[in-house]
C-alpha cells in the first residue's frame, strides 16, 4: 500500500471515527437533557430500517455506476457526458427517494407542517404578501410564518407559490420540481470544473458527482433545489471569467447569484466560491459589469414589492435564538455538523479533500494576486490543474466552515450544507481507482437511506 493510499484511507477512517463519536456523544446529551432535538444524533432523522419499492433500483443504478461510470465519463462525448451526468443523478435521487415510498419519501415531505406548501394560501396577494412578510417572522408576532418560511427569503416559498399557479400544485408536484432541478447541480459543477481545471479533471469527478450520499437529501427538501441554483450561479461564472460569451454569461451568473441570496440567507457565502472563481479566470474585469448588472435584479424586485432583506435577516436571528437555536449547544454543534457532512459527501470526498489541502496551491495563489489585474494570469492556467480545482473545492470548505462557525446552522446541516456539499464532491477527481472509492460512497448512501428516515 502506497503513502498516500494509506494517508487517504486514514482521512476516510478519521471521519468515520468523527461520525461515531457525533452519534455517540450527542445520544448521550439528548437523552440526559433533550436540548439536540434531534432523534438520532447528529443527523435529523430516526432509526427505522426499511426498504421499499426505490430499493431496487437504488442498487442496480450504484452496481451499473460504480461498474461502468469511470469507463463512460470518460468516452462520452462531453455534451452526452453532461445529459448522462443529469439523467444517472435524476434516477439515484429519484430512487433513493422512494425507498420511503412516493408519499412518505416525495409527496408528503414539503407539506408537513414547517414547509412551504403550508402556507400557499397566504400569497394570494402576492405583492402584499411581500410587503407584509417580515411582520410575520418573530415568534411572538401575528400568525407567525412556519419555520422553514420564516427562515428563508420569500423567493423560496414563492417559487411553489408560482407552481400552484401554474397547475402544478401539491406536494407531488413539488417533490418532483426539487428532485428534477436539484440533479442538474452535478451538471453545473461539471461545467465550472472544466471551464477552470480542465475537461479531464471534470470527466473524473462526474462519477461521484452523480452517485453521492447527499442525494438521499436532495430528495425531497427544497435545499436541493437552492443547491442547483447556487452551483449554476457559479457555473456561468466559470463560463464568464474564461472568455465563454462574458457578457450573456456574466449576467445569468449575477441574476442567479440575487436568486440565491433571495432563496437562504446562509447562501450569500457563496461570494466565497465566487471570488475563488474571479481568481482563477483569465479575465477578471470583463464579465463583471454584466455581474454586477445581473445581480441587482432580483434584489430590486423583492425590495420593490415591499420586502426589506436586511429587517428580515435581523428578525429572523431573533426567530432563531426564540426557538431550538437557542437551545441546542453550540459546543456540540461546531464540531458534529461537520460529521453531518462528512455523511452527505462521503468516504471519497474526504480523501479528496486531503490531497486538495496537499496541493502546489499556494505558490499559484501568490503569482496571481501579484499580477496587475489589467493582464492575463498565467499561473493559474498552466498544464498543472489540480491545484486550480484544489483551490475551487478549498473555498468552497472555507464557506462551510464560515457557516458552522456563525452558529447559525446548529442540526439539519445535512439538508441545509448542500449547496456547499456539492462543490465539496469535486475534490475526489484527485483519487485514483475510483470504482473502490464509487462503491463506498453508494454503500454509505444505502446505508443511510434504508437505515434511517430522514426528515425535517
Amino acid at each position: 500500500m502506497n503513502r498516500d493510499l494509506l494517508r487517504d484511507l486514514s482521512a476516510a477512517l478519521a471521519a468515520a471515527l468523527l461520525v461515531v463519536v457525533a452519534v455517540l456523544v450527542g445520544n448521550g446529551i439528548q437523552h440526559s437533557d433533550h436540548s439536540l432535538f434531534v432523534r438520532w444524533p447528529p443527523v435529523f432523522a430516526q432509526w427505522e430500517p426499511h426498504v421499499g419499492p426505490g430499493t431496487p433500483a437504488a442498487i442496480a443504478l450504484a452496481v451499473a455506476v460504480v461498474a461502468y461510470g469511470p469507463v463512460l465519463a470518460a468516452r462520452l462525448p462531453w455534451r452526452a457526458l453532461l445529459f448522462s451526468a443529469w439523467g444517472t443523478a435524476l434516477a439515484w435521487t429519484f430512487s433513493l427517494a422512494l425507498v420511503d415510498g412516493w408519499q412518505r419519501g416525495i409527496a408528503g415531505r414539503l407539506t408537513t407542517p414547517n414547509e412551504y406548501l403550508r402556507v400557499i394560501s397566504r400569497f394570494h396577494d402576492l405583492p402584499g404578501t411581500l410587503r407584509d412578510f417580515t411582520h410575520h417572522i418573530v415568534a411572538h408576532s401575528p400568525a407567525p410564518w412556519p419555520a422553514h418560511i420564516a427562515g428563508h427569503p420569500p423567493a423560496a416559498t414563492v417559487t411553489f407559490v408560482l407552481l400552484d399557479r401554474i397547475g402544478l400544485g401539491g406536494g407531488g408536484w413539488a417533490g418532483v420540481w426539487c428532485i428534477t432541478v436539484g440533479a442538474t447541480a452535478p451538471v453545473a459543477v461539471l461545467v465550472a470544473v472544466r471551464a477552470l481545471s480542465g475537461e479531464a479533471l471534470a470527466r473524473r469527478a462526474a462519477p461521484f458527482l452523480v452517485l453521492a450520499p447527499a442525494a438521499v437529501w436532495v430528495g425531497t427538501s427544497a435545499d436541493g433545489y437552492f443547491a442547483a441554483v447556487a452551483a449554476w450561479a457559479v457555473a456561468f461564472l466559470a463560463l464568464a471569467v474564461t472568455g465563454h460569451r462574458s457578457g450573456a454569461t456574466g449576467f445569468v451568473s449575477g441574476l442567479l447569484f440575487g436568486l440565491t441570496a433571495y432563496l437562504s440567507y446562509g447562501l450569500t457565502l457563496f461570494a466565497v466560491i465566487a471570488a475563488a472563481v474571479l481568481l482563477l479566470g483569465s479575465s477578471r474585469l470583463r464579465p463583471l459589469p454584466y455581474l454586477l448588472a445581473g445581480l441587482a435584479v432580483i434584489p430590486a424586485v423583492f425590495t420593490l414589492a415591499g420586502f426589506n432583506w436586511w429587517e428580515a435577516y435581523r428578525l429572523l436571528v431573533t426567530r432563531y435564538y426564540e426557538g431550538v437555536g437557542g437551545i441546542r449547544p453550540y459546543s456540540y454543534w461546531v464540531w458534529a455538523n461537520l460529521a453531518c457532512t462528512a455523511l452527505i459527501v462521503g468516504p471519497a470526498t474526504v480523501a479528496g479533500l486531503r490531497r486538495a489541502c496537499a496541493a502546489p496551491v499556494r505558490k499559484d495563489i501568490r503569482t496571481c494576486l501579484r499580477t496587475p489585474a489589467s493582464e492575463p494570469r498565467p499561473a493559474l492556467r498552466t498544464p498543472a490543474s489540480e491545484p486550480r480545482l484544489a483551490l475551487l473545492v478549498l473555498a468552497a470548505l472555507l464557506a462551510l466552515l464560515i457557516a458552522d462557525l456563525s452558529g447559525m446552522s446548529k442540526a439539519e446541516t445535512e439538508r441545509i450544507w448542500l449547496p456547499f456539499a456539492m462543490w465539496l464532491l469535486a475534490a475526489s477527481a484527485f483519487l485514483p481507482r475510483p470504482r473502490a472509492w464509487l462503491t463506498a460512497q453508494a454503500t454509505l448512501a444505502l446505508l443511510l437511506n434504508h437505515l434511517l428516515l430522514t426528515g425535517w
